[in-house]
C-alpha cells in the first residue's frame, strides 16, 4: 500500500476528521476495501491493490468506481448511499475533506445501520425467518426484472470461468481438486452453451447485482435491502439472473441453511417463471462456491495472523469442497401431496423439498401459488370465491402439470402441492412422472377435519385462501378411490414428515 494511502487511513480513523459529534470511529475490512463507522455515517475506501479482476492502483480508478458504486447501488439501496466525497491535500500538507487542493483518495458515503441487520448476522443469530426470506426472494426478483438487459455480453461465464481459483493454491488447497473443478465447469457449461445462449437472447443477461451473499443484504427499515454490489467490473457483473441468485443460494447452503436456500430459490421462481433456466442452477453454484473459495485464498495472503490464516485457509477448502458437491448427479422424482385444505400439505412439501434431488432442492410447486400467479396477483393477495370456479382450478392443474414437466427436464425434483380431490387429476400427475421416466410417490393425508379447521383458521400471510366453509365442501366431495399412500397427520409435523420420507424412500 502506497504511502499517501495510509495517511489517508490514518486520517479516516481519527474522530476529529469528521466534526462534533464523533468521539470514536470502528473499522471494518476486506481484501479490497476499508469501512469507516463514525456517528451515523460509513466512508467506505477502496484499497490500492490490482487482482486479476479489479484494479484500484491509482486514485483516479479508486474515484470511477466509487461513482460506479453510488450509481449501481443507488438501485436497490437509494436510502443508504448517500455521495462521493474527496480527501483533499493542502499547501500545508494536511488532509481533510475540504475540496481544496490535490485529491489523494475517495470514499463513498454511505448511511450507518446496525451491523447486527447484516443477513450473515442474522442468520449466526437464527433471525432470518420465512416472511423474510419471502420479502428477500420478492426484492431480488423485482430488482432482476428492472435491471438493464446485457444482450451483447456473454455472461460473464467465460470471464469468472477462466479467472477463478488462481489465487486459490495459497490457502495450500490440493491442486488436483483445483483442476478436477475446472475440468468439471468446462465440460457442464460447455455442454449448457445452448440454452445459456437462448437466455441471453431472451434477455436473461442483466446487469446484475454480481455479489449478492449474505454480508451485502440488510435490513434496514424493515426491509430486505441489496447492497455494495459488484461496481468494478461490467463483465462479471453483466450475468444470468439466475447465476447472480446462485451466489446467495450458495451462501445459504454453505451455512446449512438448506432451508432457507430452498425456501428463496421456490419464492423466486414463483415469482419469476425462470424455470427454463434450471438446468444451469447446479453449475451455477459450483462456480460460486469456487469463486469465494479463491476470494478467502486471497485473504489468507494478507492476514498477518497465523491463527487467522489457518482459519481463513480451512474455510477456502470448505468452499471447494461444496464447488464439488454442488456438481453432484442426484435422482430426480416426482412427488404430489394431496388432502384437503388443512391437512398440512405446504407443511410438509417445505420440510421435505430441502432434502430432495440436486441443489438447493426440489422445486415445489403450490396450486394456491399458481392460481394467484395467473391471476397477475401476489401470493398473499386474498381471492374473491369467483376465482375458485371449475374453469379457473383446470388452468391451475394444466399450469402444475406443464410446469412439473418443464422442471422434470431440467433434472430436478418436483412436489406438487394441490388438493387433488378429483381422481383425473392425481392420475395425470402419475402420468407426468411415466412421461419423464421418473419415480412416483403419491402421498394423500388424513387426520381430524376440526384440527384441519382450526389450522385454516389460524392462518395469517399464506397464500391459501381456504376457509372452514370451503374445507366443508371438500369434505363432501367423494375423491374416489385413493391409490396414494395415506398418512394420518394427526400426530403431529415430525411424525408426519417421518413417514413421508420412509413412503419417497419406497418408489
Amino acid at each position: 500500500m502506497h504511502q499517501d494511502q495510509r495517511e489517508a487511513i490514518a486520517f479516516l480513523k481519527d474522530p476529529a476528521s469528521y466534526g462534533e459529534g464523533v468521539d470514536q470511529v470502528e473499522t471494518l475490512e476486506t481484501h479490497v476495501s476499508l469501512v469507516f463507522l463514525a456517528g451515523e455515517h460509513a466512508y467506505k475506501l477502496k484499497r490500492d491493490v490490482t487482482y486479476p479482476y479489479l484494479d484500484f492502483s491509482t486514485v483516479e480508478l479508486r474515484r470511477r468506481a466509487c461513482e460506479a458504486e453510488l450509481a449501481l447501488n443507488w438501485r436497490t439501496a437509494p436510502e443508504l448511499y448517500i455521495e462521493l466525497r474527496g480527501l483533499f491535500r493542502s499547501e500545508e500538507g494536511s488532509i481533510s475533506f475540504a475540496p481544496r487542493g490535490e485529491a489523494v483518495d475517495w470514499v463513498v458515503v454511505m448511511r450507518r445501520f446496525d451491523q447486527e441487520l447484516l443477513f450473515d448476522a442474522l442468520a449466526r443469530a437464527g433471525g432470518l425467518t420465512p416472511p423474510i426470506m419471502d420479502k428477500l426472494a420478492d426484492r431480488i426478483a423485482l430488482f432482476h426484472a428492472a435491471a438493464e438487459r446485457r444482450l451483447d455480453r456473454g455472461g460473464g461465464l467465460a470471464e469468472i470461468q477462466y479467472r477463478c481459483l488462481k489465487g486459490a493454491r495459497h490457502a495450500g488447497l490440493p491442486g488436483r481438486a483445483v483442476e478436477e473443478i475446472w475440468q468439471k465447469w468446462r465440460e457442464r457449461l460447455t455442454a449448457l452453451a445452448a440454452l445459456l445462449n437462448e437466455r441471453r437472447a431472451a434477455g436473461k443477461v442483466r446487469r446484475c447485482h454480481g455479489d449478492l451473499h449474505l454480508r451485502n443484504i440488510c435490513l434496514f427499515g424493515g426491509e430486505p435491502t441489496l447492497f455494495d454490489c459488484l461496481e468494478f467490473s461490467e463483465a462479471l457483473a453483466s450475468t444470468d439472473v439466475l447465476y447472480d441468485l446462485a451466489f446467495l443460494l450458495m451462501d445459504l447452503e454453505y451455512r446449512g441453511l438448506t432451508h432457507h436456500a430452498n425456501r428463496v430459490f421456490n419464492r423466486y421462481l414463483d415469482r419469476t417463471e425462470e424455470d427454463d433456466g434450471l438446468a444451469a442452477m447446479p453449475p451455477f453454484l459450483s462456480v460460486r462456491a469456487g469463486i469465494r473459495a479463491q476470494a478467502v485464498a486471497i485473504a489468507v495472503g494478507i492476514v498477518a495472523d497465523s491463527a487467522e490464516r489457518a482459519k481463513l485457509g480451512a474455510e477456502a477448502r470448505e468452499y471447494l469442497d461444496l464447488a464439488h458437491r454442488c456438481l453432484q448427479a442426484e435422482p430426480r422424482r416426482l412427488v404430489a401431496i394431496g388432502g384437503v385444505s388443512g391437512t398440512g400439505k405446504s407443511t410438509l412439501a417445505v420440510a421435505l423439498a430441502p432434502e430432495l434431488g440436486l441443489r438447493p432442492g426440489a422445486r415445489v410447486l403450490r396450486s394456491d401459488v399458481v392460481r394467484k400467479l395467473l391471476l397477475g396477483v401476489t401470493p398473499e393477495t386474498r381471492l374473491p370465491h369467483g376465482a375458485y370456479t371449475r374453469e379457473m382450478s383446470d388452468r391451475v392443474y394444466d399450469k402444475l402439470r406443464r410446469k412439473a414437466a418443464e422442471v422434470l427436464e431440467t433434472g430436478y425434483t418436483v412436489i406438487i402441492d394441490a388438493v387433488a380431490l378429483m381422481p383425473d387429476e392425481r392420475r395425470t400427475f402419475a402420468e407426468i412422472a411415466r412421461t419423464a421416466g421418473v419415480p412416483f410417490s403419491g402421498l394423500w393425508l388424513e387426520g381430524s377435519a376440526k384440527i384441519w379447521a382450526s389450522r385454516i383458521r389460524g392462518r395469517r400471510g399464506d397464500a391459501s385462501d381456504a376457509t372452514p366453509e370451503v374445507l366443508v365442501e371438500q369434505l363432501d366431495e367423494d375423491p374416489g378411490p385413493i391409490d396414494w399412500i395415506r398418512i394420518d397427520t394427526g400426530e403431529g409435523i415430525q411424525e408426519c414428515v417421518a413417514a413421508a420420507r420412509r413412503a419417497i424412500s419406497t418408489h
